[in-house]
């Protein structure tokens, strides 16, 4: 059984049918092959004959043959009907060498609703600029977020559980969808994610990016886990390296970095000086593409709860449409300065701020900020509510589940 996902599908709703193609990218393993046969599902309740579309998965052996250019458009203008709608779903087509001038040309031809999946950045890059330039719309796929999270659970689980119990599981297990397959313990999940990551990083990272010492590459990547939430630099890591006699250049630690950061593994938040109205490129923040990721690899430790707390807000803020970033008043710092469209949230997140000196610290750079934009304090402790001249505490899941923010 299928567990719809809506977010994704009001968003894909408004395409169907549309002469565009259609991309959905993120990490490997977080929905996107999901949501294909939804989505084939959703046209087959709109009136499209079942025998009008294609859905076609480049990660299965059975397809092998068809990952070449010509061999994929032979295929599919083969299974074209003479007119009516002709619907083709490709999925993990960066396996197809050359696929974006067979995604062009359905588009050119007309009368094809095209709809893609990829796990890599890079497939909105180079070529494919090139080939459909003006001709595709895309989305990011990530994994379950918090609300879809408890979505899941109450629909593979006996009986309802509190938010503040499913919390704690997402805390630990992350998002990844496929942790619903069965009834798994924390140990099992661990390994499920374990096995994702390994398989992103040989089949997304390591070969695509012909690095030869997965060896280096995975100290690299390992450190960038450990400090997700912490500002760090290439040059920090070599220096790192460096001192547990593993030489790298800065250089290619970036390259790393860069390659972790295309794959969905790693994303970047860059710091800005609120004051100079301009962004910092000496240290940035990175966080993991799902915060499983981190207790999966490096193992579940209560000191990195700061960390993956950031990591958890972070991704919901991506998920609904802000740009982030790391906002710097002189020698403190705001979690983060959420925009969009017009909008500005600032958000500072903590285990807890029961503490006055945790709370006032907490505070602070918040209340520097002289503006009138929603400012939050965000921590685990299930009491936070009230208002501090402007600033309004809240119970982090709370925030999470909210339908939107506003200015208190």
């Amino acid at each position: 059984m299928l567990i719809d996902r809506p977010f994704y599908m009001s968003q894909l709703d408004g395409f169907i049918g549309a002469p565009l193609a259609k991309v959905l990218t993120g990490i490997r393993r977080g929905g996107k092959s999901t949501l294909l046969r939804l989505l084939r599902e959703r046209l087959i309740a709109g009136g499209i004959d079942p025998a009008r579309i294609v859905l076609l998965q480049f990660d299965a052996m059975q397809n092998d043959e068809l990952r070449t250019a010509q061999a994929l458009h032979d295929y599919l203008t083969g299974r074209a009907p003479a007119d009516g709608p002709y619907c083709v779903l490709l999925d993990e087509v960066q396996e197809v060498d050359g696929w974006e001038r067979v995604v062009n040309s359905l588009i050119a031809q007309g009368g094809v609703d095209v709809y893609v999946t990829g796990s890599n950045s890079r497939l909105l890059a180079g070529d494919l600029a090139t080939y459909i330039a003006g001709r595709y719309v895309s989305f990011e796929v990530a994994p379950l977020s918090f609300s879809e999270f408890v979505t899941f659970a109450r629909e593979t689980s006996q009986g309802p559980d509190g938010t503040r119990h499913q919390f704690e599981r997402y805390l630990v297990r992350g998002g990844f969808p496929g942790l619903f397959a069965a009834d798994f313990s924390d140990e099992d999940a661990a390994r499920v994610i374990a096995d994702i990551w390994t398989s992103v990083v040989v089949r997304d990272v390591l070969t695509h990016n012909s690095i030869r010492s997965p060896e280096l590459f995975e100290r690299v990547a390992r450190f960038a886990l450990d400090n997700v939430g912490s500002p760090f630099s290439a040059r920090r890591v070599a220096a790192f390296l460096k001192a547990e006699a593993k030489p790298l250049s800065h250089q290619t630690v970036a390259d790393y970095i860069q390659a972790m950061t295309n794959a969905y593994l790693l994303r970047r938040t860059p710091r800005y000086d609120l004051r100079g109205k301009a962004y910092l490129s000496s240290t940035e923040k990175f966080y993991a593409g799902d915060h499983g990721l981190v207790n999966a690899l490096l193992g579940y430790d209560p000191s990195r709860i700061p960390g993956l707390l950031e990591n958890i807000v972070q991704s919901e803020l991506r998920l609904r449409g802000y740009d982030l970033s790391v906002g710097k008043m002189g020698d403190q710092e705001v979690d983060f300065v959420a925009q969009r469209k017009g909008e500005r949230l600032y958000i500072q997140v903590a285990t807890s701020a029961l503490d006055p000196a945790t709370l006032q610290r907490e505070l602070a750079p918040l209340l520097a900020i002289k503006d009138s934009h929603p400012k939050y304090v965000l921590t685990l402790d299930t009491l936070a509510g009230g208002n501090t001249q402007g600033v309004k505490s809240m119970y982090l899941p709370d925030f999470l589940l909210a339908q939107g923010w506003s200015a208190p």
